[in-house]
């Protein structure tokens, strides 16, 4: 009997000796090794049968294509096979969990993408005159209502396109809130336990960052950033629950010093599925903050498109949010307020951001997912991705060390570290094991003020019986990595891939397919 061990050898018995050869398919069962569609299609052959185009003069000034355009050419049920093929390779939500920290990927409800796909949203231009596109202004507005309402704050800014476009958002918001006062404060403070595009923005919005340390329980370090105050300090960029996977119980005391000094505080509401109808940023003085509709609100990262980023602004930055943006008028309808009308509407605005006004994708799903759970269901949101973390973090109690878990419950994240593997194991290896296991590998080496970081993140949609499953497969990990079993340092063994070498991946990588040269024959 021939069998297909777990490398891909597949023993072959050739014609005429009957004698075993064993030659490299990479085919696993039904999973088939997928080659390049350039290596499957043919240039010369097209699956589409199209009438030869007329002669007509050419009106390219000589910038006339001179060679054949190379595009393979597949009938259409290997078109079909191939990129069905190649999703089978792809880890998604519909699959299993993705236990990433910082980077929710929850399950987006189909409801949701429905109303995403009606007529009148798929189909909406950015150049239609106004009048025709009055419902999707109307839903835009709605939306904005509700993030108002959620967060308690004055006013929202609905164009930015992602989080950290967001983020910049609200630091030019506090830029020109500045300006206005006719103050030059070069500084942002950011702590240790912020995101990583938090001090990146910061730069590029042309201030110098400077980093405010964490206590040994996570938290910024109160005292040192109220020593650091002054009148050279615009602000202070702020992650909340942090990415230690914590919330900052001493954020009202921040924002009210860092106010006294005459700064604004910017919240990174990445993580607000943690705390949205349980708490108002509003209420703990934050004057910025973006929302990830795309994680918060259901969209996954990546998933149906690009991101979205509302930021929304306190009472003292709300003049200086961007334009466009969506105006109720005295009659009922809708306007979008430009550059035309911005003197009259909105005077001290900074400016545009934008082409045009956010995303409508995620405007749709958002609003849909907000509108299908009301206000409850959102609460209870916050309680059971703050349930579901908590059930990891002490279900892997003894397995793996949790650097945080004396400080009190944890938010929507559970962080661990690699202290107690056996010598030269990492994170990496029990990532890298993890895939074998059918799983995503939760986010790695981030937080950096913890070595060896692994946060986990399985957000509010997952069931206990997923979360034990989950549970038992890392835990199988660990403990293989902390008896030091060897086949962990050349996991994953069952991938359509196996181990890369992650720096040269990254620093060359091989991003076009080059025909391969044709052997000549000497003469």
């Amino acid at each position: 009997m021939s069998t297909i061990n777990q490398s891909g050898w597949r023993p072959e018995i050739g014609a005429n000796d009957g004698i075993a050869t064993a030659t490299f398919t990479g085919n696993r069962a039904l999973m088939l090794e997928e080659a390049l569609i350039f290596e499957i299609g043919d240039g010369g052959t097209t699956g589409v049968d199209i009438e030869a185009v007329p002669k007509v003069a050419s009106r390219l000034g000589g910038l006339d294509r001179n060679r054949e355009i190379g595009l393979p050419g597949l009938s259409e049920p290997e078109a079909v096979r191939h990129y069905t093929r190649l999703s089978r390779q792809n880890y998604a939500i519909d699959l299993g969990l993705f236990p990433l920290g910082s980077c929710t990927m929850k399950h987006n409800p189909r409801l949701n993408e429905k109303v995403a796909r009606m007529a009148g949203f798929a189909d909406v231009h950015p150049l239609q005159p106004q009048e025709t596109v009055q419902g999707a202004l109307a839903v835009i507005q709605e939306l904005a209502v509700w993030l108002i309402k959620l967060t308690g704050m004055y006013g929202v800014a609905m164009a930015p396109k992602a989080g950290a476009h967001g983020e910049l958002c609200g630091i030019l918001c506090i830029k020109a809130a500045l300006e206005a006062r006719g103050e030059d404060r070069p500084v942002i403070l950011v702590p240790e336990s912020a995101h990583g595009t938090n001090p990146a923005t910061a730069a590029f919005a042309g201030f110098k960052v400077e980093n405010i340390p964490a206590t040994p329980q996570g938290r910024v370090d109160l005292e040192a950033l109220k020593a650091r105050l002054g009148p050279d300090v615009a602000g202070v960029m702020i992650t909340n629950p942090n990415t230690c996977g914590l919330f900052e119980g001493d954020m009202r005391r921040i924002s009210d010093a860092v106010h006294a000094a005459g700064g604004y505080v910017y919240c990174d509401g990445a993580n607000f599925n943690a705390i949205v109808g349980r708490v108002r940023p509003g209420d703990l003085g934050i004057d910025a903050m973006h929302i990830n509709l795309h994680k918060t609100f259901s969209t996954p990262h990546g998933g149906g498109g690009p991101g979205s980023g509302p930021v929304v602004l306190s009472e003292a930055l709300a003049p200086f949010g961007p334009i466009p943006f969506v105006a109720k008028m005295s009659d009922g309808s809708f306007k979008l307020v430009e550059e035309e009308s911005a003197s009259d509407m909105h005077p001290r605005t900074f400016g545009r951001m934008t082409a045009f006004h956010g995303q409508m994708g995620m405007f749709t799903r958002a609003l849909s997912y907000i509108l299908s759970h009301g206000a409850d269901g959102l609460k209870q949101v916050a309680e059971d991705a703050v349930l579901n973390a908590n059930y990891v973090l002490r279900s892997l109690e003894g397995t793996l060390e949790a650097p945080f878990g004396a400080s009190g419950p944890c938010m929507h994240e559970a962080l661990f570290t690699d202290n107690g593997l056996a010598e030269g194991f990492t994170t990496l290896d029990v990532a890298k094991g993890l895939i074998d296991e059918g799983y995503h590998p939760m986010t790695v080496y981030f937080p950096l003020v913890v070595h060896g970081a692994m946060l986990v993140e399985p957000t509010e949609t997952e069931s206990k019986a997923a979360l034990d499953q989950f549970i038992g497969a890392l835990r199988s990990v660990a403990e293989r990595a902390k008896g030091g079993d060897a086949s962990l340092k050349s996991a994953p063994h069952f991938a359509p891939r196996r181990r890369l070498d992650e720096t040269l991946a990254a620093r060359k990588p091989v991003l076009v397919w080059k025909e391969p040269e044709l052997a000549v024959a000497a003469e």
